[in-house]
């Protein structure tokens, strides 16, 4: 003769590990939210052209994805990588535009 147990309010026994309440709600254990938002930044950046807040953003991300989320380290490196690249050339371009701005100046009021 079988029984039958009710298993939604069962307590763990000694030997069973009780999982400690989390304080941002449930959250699963490979939950790459944070690393693959960076990485998306990154790939979004670099296609669109969008060159200073969402790289910046990207960067944000992905160093706080690196802290909180071990299981999507590759993807918040990438996303930083991603960032960096196009963040550095943005204030490349602004450098070399500026000096070249500079170096035109004396020309401006010859018109």
């Amino acid at each position: 003769m079988t029984t039958v147990t009710d298993t939604a309010n069962t307590t763990p026994t000694p030997g069973q590990a009780q999982q400690p309440a989390s304080p941002y709600g449930a959250r699963s254990a490979d939950d790459k939210t944070l690393s693959v938002s960076s990485f998306v930044l990154g790939l979004v950046s670099i296609v669109m052209g969008w060159t200073f807040i969402a790289p910046i953003a990207g960067l944000v991300v992905g160093i706080l994805a690196l802290k909180r989320e071990p299981g999507g380290r590759t993807f918040a490196t990438w996303g930083i990588v991603l960032n960096a690249v196009m963040l550095a050339g943005f204030l490349v371009f602004g450098l070399v535009a500026l000096v070249i701005g500079v170096a035109l100046l004396p020309f401006a009021f010859l018109f």
